[in-house]
């Protein structure tokens, strides 16, 4: 028996289809994608996840300006990003001095409390 599910991983949204017989099918596509049924169940890719310190969010909200980028060296105070809540704009800072290793959400995306924002090494 098959189930379709939408799984959100990153702020991408997947329709994963899984059979519950032996667990052996699996197949993942962005949902936007996900209209062309693939010729053959594949496994979903694995994802990759930067290794550092999570910049979360600390209210759902909106992103409104993510002023770095991966790479970039911040220091502690800098903006990380910008998220607008309850109709305020909201300054979302480094920690501490670090480099971007990542950065997981995009401009216009609605988050929601705990999300990963950036990851800094």
């Amino acid at each position: 028996m098959m189930k379709n599910l939408k799984i959100t991983v990153n702020g991408v949204t997947y329709d994963v289809q899984v059979e519950e017989a032996d667990g052996s099918t699996v197949s993942a596509a962005p949902a936007a994608a996900a209209a062309a049924p693939a010729a053959a169940p594949k496994k979903a890719a694995p994802t990759t996840v930067a290794v550092g310190e999570p910049v979360t969010c600390p209210m759902p909200g909106t992103i409104v300006n993510i002023p770095v980028k991966p790479g970039q060296a911040v220091k502690a105070g800098d903006v990380l990003v910008v998220l607008e809540a309850m109709k305020m704009e909201n300054e979302i800072k480094a920690p501490k001095d670090a480099t971007v290793a990542s950065v997981a959400v995009n401009k216009g995306e609605s988050v929601n409390t705990g999300a990963v924002l950036v990851t800094l090494s």
